[in-house]
C-alpha cells in the first residue's frame, strides 16, 4: 500500500495504556526519543500492538509544528529534537525537512513562520506533534 503521508518513522513500542475507548501507545525511536500516539483500543487490538512490537509512526506534514526550543506548559505530548535539513519556500507556505533520530519529518508551515523563526539548513528545532495526530502501522 502506498500512502501520501510523508512522515514515517520506525520505532518500537515501549508501553500501551488502554482506556475505555482510547489508548496511548509510547514508541521509542532510534536514538531514544519517544513519541506518543493516542489511538482507539480497537486499533490496538486489530494491529496486535504490544510492548516490543515494531511499528512505523506516521504523521501528516500539516500536523507538525516547529519551535526553536522545547516548550513548557503545553499539552502537546510529542516534542522531538532535530535539525533542519532543507527549507523550500513558496509564495505563502514552506516545506521544512527536519532530521530526527532514524528518520526525517516534513513540516508544512507558513513562509512567515520560516522567516520569524530564522529556519535554515542546520538550524536546531523541536517538532511538536499532538498524540492524536500520530498513526501507527505494523512493520
Amino acid at each position: 500500500m502506498s500512502l501520501s503521508i510523508r512522515n514515517q518513522i520506525p520505532g518500537t513500542i515501549t508501553a500501551v495504556t488502554a482506556g475505555e475507548a482510547m489508548a496511548t501507545v509510547k514508541v521509542r525511536l532510534g536514538s531514544g526519543q519517544h513519541l506518543t500516539a493516542a489511538i482507539t483500543v480497537d486499533a490496538v487490538k486489530d494491529l496486535g500492538l504490544a510492548e516490543g512490537s515494531a511499528v512505523r509512526a506516521m504523521v501528516k506534514s500539516t500536523e507538525v509544528a516547529l519551535a526553536t526550543a522545547r516548550v513548557e506548559g503545553l499539552s502537546i505530548r510529542n516534542q522531538l529534537s532535530g535539525t533542519v535539513s532543507d527549507v523550500a519556500t513558496g509564495g505563502a507556505m514552506a516545506s521544512v525537512k527536519v532530521r530526527v533520530d532514524d528518520g526525517e519529518l516534513t513540516a508544512a508551515v507558513t513562509k512567515d513562520a520560516v522567516t520569524d523563526l530564522g529556519l535554515a539548513a542546520g538550524s536546531p528545532v523541536v517538532a511538536l506533534i499532538k498524540a492524536t495526530e500520530v498513526s501507527l502501522a505494523t512493520v
